[in-house]
C-alpha cells in the first residue's frame, strides 16, 4: 500500500494509505471518535492524506457528547422493545446528559425508567457495534416509512426542528446501526453521529434522571411527546461525583432557600416572574443596592433616576422597536398615544446627555441609576430570581470620545472584577459576544462593518490585557454593538453569566449625541453601557446559590441573634443587642418560649452568622459566649470585646466568619 503524509496530534506522520483511527489508536483505549479537519467523526474513518487528526478522548468535552449521544440510542432501543410502535422523535446530547422524544408510547413512569435502565445496561453490556451507513431520500422513504418523525426530517433536511442537526447531517443523509456479535443488525436509528465504536464503552457511568412532556419541534400544535432525560459520564466515578454536584446545588437552591429564610416570594395575585422582597430580603437587597451606589460614586459616575414608561417614539428613535420589540411588554394607550413599560434605560439616559451642550472636558461622563425595566420573558424560561419580569439593573452609561473608549472598558472592567470579588466571587472568565462571523443574520445588527470591527477590536484588546480567558461567542452581540460578558464561578464551579460591557456606535448617532471637540467642531460621542450585577434580582439568587444562604456577616439579614439560657437574663442579652444596635449592627434577641436547645437550632437553622449566648456565668463577668455557624464555641468573651470584633468584622466586609481577635476554642456539635 502506498504511503501518504497526514498531522496526527501535532505531529507529523507518514503512514500507510487506508489506516483507520481504530488501527492507529489500537493502544490508546481512552480514545473514542477523531476531529478529521477539525470535524468529529467515528473511530473507524480513515485518516485522508493532508489531514489534519486529533484523538476525541472519552473524557473530553467532545468525547462526552458523543458518549452522551450514543447512550440516546441504547434509550432508544431499549424504549422500542418496550413500545415496539413508538414513534421515535430526536435524542440530542445536552449539558451534562442528553433526552430523547418517543411519540404513541405510555406516560413516563418510575416504574418505567427502572425498567428502562435495567434495558439499557443489558445492551451496554453486549458491546454492540455502532455502524454508519450512508443512505438516499429515497431508501430513508422505505426504510423510515413506519416513523413518520423522522421522515419528516429527511424531507425538511431538519430545518426548524429543534436538535435535528443531530438527527440530519449536512450533504447527506445517513444510518447508524447497532450490530451484534454475530453481525447482525439490532437496531437503527436516522443519525449524523458520530458514535462510540461499541456500547460497551458507555459502561456504568450513566442513569436516567427525570421525564417531561413535549411537542414534537417545540410547537404545542404539534403531537405531544414524551421526553426521557439522562446523563452520562467517562466513569462510574464521574457519574457519582456529579450526582452529589447536583444534590448540593439542590441543596443551594435559591428558590427554597429564599422561602426558608423568609427573603421573597412570588404572588401568585401579581403574576409570574414579579418578586416581592419580605423583610429580610429587602435588608438583603438594601446593603447590595447602598454598597454599589457609593462605588458608583466613587468611580465618577454621577446618580440619575428617570421614569418606568415612556412614550413610543423614544423606542424607535433607540432601535429598540422593532429589534427588541418580543421582549417589550404590549403597549398601554393613553387617548391614541402609546406608551411603552421600559426594557432598558439606556434612551433616557442618552435624552439626559441631549438636555444641554456638553464640551469634551465632561468627557468621560458617566450617568447611572437603579432602573427597574420590565421583559416580557416567556412563562417557560422564568426560574426564581434568575430570570423574572421585573428587573433592577445598576444600569451605567459612559460617554466618551472614540480615543478615550479603550481606558473606559479597562476602568469598567477593573470596577466590575473588583466589586464581584468584594462580594465573594473571585474565579472568572471573559466572554466576546460578535455578530455572526458568517453574515447570515446580518439583519439582527445595525451598523457599518467598519464600525462592529473597530468596536469590536477595542474590547478584544481590553479583554486580553485582564490576563483572563476569553472566549469567542459569535453572534451574540447586542443589535447595536458587541459586548464582553464576565461569567463568574460560585462555590461548587458552576458558571454564572454576571455583569456586562457593551460599546455602542449607534444610538449616539440614532439621539443626535454631541459634543464640543477641542477644535470647536461637534463631534459624536461613544456610549458604553455597563451593569455591573447585572440585575439585583438575579445577582442575589447567585449569591444564595453561592453562600448557600449562610451570607458573610456584612450581608446577612441579621447579623447577630442574642440566646439567653434563661428568662433571668433577658434584661441582660437585651442591654447588649443596645449595645450592638447603637453601632449599626442587625440584631435579634430571642426571648420566645423555646427551649434553650431550640433557640440555638433556630439560630444555626437561618444561618445567622453570630449567635451570642448569656448565662449566670457570663452575667456576672460582663460576658458571652460566641458561637459561630460551624457550631465551634468562644467561650466568656467580654461584651466591649465581643461588639468591638462584630462591628470591626462587617466594616471590614470579611467574607468568612473567622473573627479577628476571636479564635474558636471549643465546639458543641
Amino acid at each position: 500500500m502506498p504511503s501518504i503524509d497526514v498531522i496526527i496530534d501535532g505531529v507529523n506522520h507518514s503512514i500507510e494509505a487506508g489506516t483507520t483511527g481504530t488501527t492507529w489508536y489500537a493502544d490508546r483505549k481512552e480514545v473514542i471518535a477523531l476531529h478529521i479537519n477539525g470535524e468529529p467523526r467515528d473511530l473507524y474513518s480513515e485518516l485522508p492524506a493532508g489531514a489534519t487528526v486529533e484523538a476525541i478522548t472519552i473524557d473530553s468535552p467532545a468525547g462526552l457528547d458523543i458518549l452522551r449521544h450514543s447512550t440516546t440510542h441504547v434509550l432508544a432501543q431499549a424504549v422500542q422493545q418496550v413500545f415496539p410502535d413508538v414513534n421515535l422523535g430526536i435524542g440530542p446530547f445536552i449539558t451534562d446528559g442528553f433526552y430523547y422524544d418517543f411519540g404513541n408510547i405510555d406516560a413516563v413512569t418510575p416504574e418505567l425508567m427502572r425498567d428502562l435502565e435495567k434495558r439499557m445496561k443489558r445492551i451496554v453490556k453486549e458491546g454492540q457495534r455502532f455502524q454508519r451507513r450512508v443512505i438516499t431520500e429515497d431508501e430513508a422513504a422505505v426504510e423510515l416509512a413506519d416513523q413518520p418523525y423522522k421522515l419528516e426530517l429527511v424531507q425538511t433536511k431538519g430545518s426548524g426542528a429543534d436538535g435535528a442537526s443531530v438527527e440530519v447531517g449536512a450533504g447527506e443523509l445517513t444510518m447508524y446501526d447497532n450490530v451484534g456479535r454475530d453481525d447482525q443488525v439490532i437496531w437503527t436509528d436516522l443519525c449524523r453521529g458520530p458514535h462510540l465504536p461499541n456500547t460497551r464503552l458507555i459502561g456504568q457511568g450513566f442513569c436516567l434522571t427525570k421525564a417531561s412532556s413535549a411537542y414534537w419541534k417545540g410547537d404545542q400544535a404539534n403531537d405531544p411527546l414524551q421526553r426521557i432525560y439522562g446523563t452520562a459520564w467517562a466513569s462510574k466515578e464521574d457519574l457519582q461525583a456529579y450526582q452529589e454536584r447536583i444534590k448540593e446545588a439542590e441543596r443551594r437552591d435559591h428558590r427554597r432557600l429564599g422561602a426558608e429564610l423568609d427573603l421573597f416570594s412570588f404572588p401568585e395575585e401579581l403574576g409570574a416572574g414579579l418578586p416581592v422582597f419580605h423583610p429580610k430580603g429587602g435588608i438583603l437587597k438594601r446593603v447590595m443596592e447602598d454598597y454599589v451606589r457609593q462605588a458608583h460614586i466613587d468611580n465618577g459616575f454621577l446618580y440619575v433616576g428617570t421614569p418606568h414608561i415612556s412614550k413610543e417614539d423614544l423606542f424607535h428613535t433607540s432601535g429598540h422597536l422593532p429589534y427588541y420589540a418580543d421582549g417589550m411588554f404590549p403597549p398601554m394607550d393613553d387617548d391614541g398615544q402609546l406608551y411603552y413599560l421600559k426594557a432598558m434605560n439606556c434612551p433616557m439616559h442618552n435624552l439626559i446627555f441631549r438636555s444641554r451642550g456638553r464640551s469634551y472636558r465632561e468627557l468621560p461622563l458617566r450617568l447611572f441609576e437603579f432602573g427597574t425595566v420590565y421583559r416580557n420573558e416567556k412563562s417557560g424560561v422564568l426560574q426564581g430570581l434568575t430570570r423574572v419580569r421585573s428587573i433592577t439593573q445598576d444600569d451605567s452609561h459612559s460617554y466618551v470620545m472614540p480615543e478615550q473608549a479603550a481606558d473606559e472598558i479597562k476602568h469598567l472592567l477593573n470596577f466590575i472584577l473588583t466589586l464581584l470579588r468584594d462580594f465573594g466571587m473571585d474565579d472568572f472568565y471573559l466572554e466576546l459576544s460578535t455578530r455572526d462571523t458568517d453574515g447570515k443574520k446580518k439583519d439582527k445588527f445595525i451598523g457599518t462593518d467598519e464600525q462592529w470591527e473597530e468596536a469590536t477590536r477595542i474590547l478584544e484588546q481590553c479583554a486580553e490585557e485582564t490576563g483572563l480567558t476569553c472566549v469567542p461567542d459569535p453572534g451574540g452581540a447586542a443589535f447595536y454593538g458587541p459586548k464582553i460578558s464576565i461569567q463568574a464561578k460560585d462555590a461548587i464551579g458552576r458558571t454564572w453569566q454576571m455583569s456586562t460591557i457593551q460599546y455602542d456606535f449607534n444610538q449616539p448617532a440614532r439621539f443626535g449625541l454631541e459634543y464640543t471637540a477641542p477644535d470647536g467642531t461637534h463631534q459624536q460621542p461613544v456610549m458604553i453601557h455597563s451593569a455591573k450585577f447585572g440585575s439585583i434580582e438575579r445577582f442575589i439568587g447567585v449569591l444564595i446559590e453561592h453562600y448557600a444562604g449562610a451570607f458573610p456577616a456584612w450581608l446577612s439579614p441579621v447579623q447577630v441573634k442574642l440566646v439567653p439560657v434563661a428568662e433571668a437574663f433577658y434584661d441582660y442579652v437585651n442591654e447588649v443587642a443596645a449595645q450592638l444596635r447603637a453601632q449599626g449592627v442587625r440584631v435579634e434577641v430571642d426571648l420566645s418560649d423555646d427551649r434553650f436547645g431550640k433557640k440555638i437550632r433556630n439560630a444555626s437553622k437561618e444561618k445567622v452568622p453570630f449567635t451570642l449566648i448569656a448565662g449566670g456565668e457570663d452575667a456576672e463577668a460582663g460576658a458571652v459566649s460566641f458561637r459561630f455557624r460551624d457550631g465551634s464555641q468562644t467561650n466568656g468573651v467580654p461584651v466591649a470585646d465581643a461588639v468591638a470584633a462584630i462591628v470591626a468584622h462587617i466594616e471590614q466586609r470579611v467574607n468568612s466568619d473567622e473573627v479577628e481577635g476571636l479564635p474558636k476554642t471549643a465546639s458543641e456539635e
